[in-house]
């Protein structure tokens, strides 16, 4: 695989400001449609539930979820449904066909009731733009969806290569797909790298952006990086905390050890503490 890993021109793009958007977690349309259940959505969950690509995941469709997906559906954001292609703890990752913009899209559907929101509160609790959450497991997932939306949209306006996020409903987000036939692109861990150098120039700028932007990733490792179509792109942000949160700090220093800890094993000569200070000395706004 011979790769440049070029980077994104930003020039073009809004410059990020330190206005933090409140993110709406209020009752959404979706839930609205849970539990009105008219004749035409029952339809559409027997045919999901009966679907020989969903059975293996009957924990993640639950009624509210059936209903999220119905709206889309209804919305024109998703044509039909492929499987699965990738699964965690948390959510799972489906193609789907999308509309005639987008073509081949994800969505990710986050499991409410198998989610560890204890987790997620840690990234939740300190970010400017939500209010206390409580221990209310649901509005933390539905909040955890639409941190990762949000975060993604700040994340390309830094001119940081993200997959573009398409459409929310409650604990379903519908994004950019990033690969080809229903394949995903293949992660940083599992890529032949040509030239592990300009790889880690292009990872190194691209966590300076996020930095420049108010944002640390979080959870980056080379897992949760993509060699898409010879660029590299960031992915799973749910997690990515604003500076002002408390432990965004220690986050960062995490970030910068995985990733120089990767590239080691590629043979650069590079250490956590180093990255971390070259990406605070370039920051173009001190934090």
């Amino acid at each position: 695989m011979n790769e440049e890993y070029g980077l994104l021109d930003p020039d073009n793009v809004d410059s990020p400001g330190d206005e933090w958007e409140e993110i709406d977690v209020s009752d959404t349309e979706a839930d609205r449609i849970a539990r009105r259940r008219d004749r035409e959505f029952n339809q559409f969950r027997k045919r999901v539930k009966d679907s020989d690509q969903f059975k293996v995941e009957q924990s993640v469709f639950d009624d509210a979820t059936l209903a999220a997906l119905y709206k889309l559906v209804q919305d024109g954001y998703v044509q039909a449904f492929g499987g699965p292609i990738s699964s965690g703890k948390e959510a799972t990752v489906y193609t789907a066909l999308g509309d005639e913009k987008y073509g081949e899209v994800a969505v990710k559907i986050y499991r409410i009731n198998a989610s560890d929101f204890r987790d997620m509160r840690e990234y939740l609790v300190g970010d400017p733009r939500f209010e206390e959450l409580g221990g209310d497991k649901k509005r933390i997932v539905l909040a955890w969806v639409r941190k990762e939306s949000a975060n993604l949209n700040r994340a390309r306006k830094a001119g940081v290569r993200v997959p573009e996020p398409i459409a929310v409903q409650r604990n379903v987000l519908v994004m950019e797909f990033m690969g080809n036939d229903g394949r995903r692109a293949p992660t940083l861990a599992d890529a032949h790298l040509e030239n592990p150098q300009t790889a880690f120039e292009v990872v190194r700028e691209y966590m300076r952006r996020l930095f420049d932007a108010g944002l640390v990733h979080g959870d980056l490792s080379e897992y949760n990086i993509l060699v898409s179509n010879g660029e590299l792109c960031i992915i799973d942000v749910g997690q990515a905390v604003t500076f002002h949160h408390p432990n965004s700090g220690e986050f960062l220093t995490r970030d910068c050890v995985n990733i120089a800890s990767f590239f080691r094993r590629q043979g650069l000569e590079i250490q956590g503490d180093e990255l971390e200070e070259w990406i605070r000395e370039n920051a173009e706004t001190e934090r």
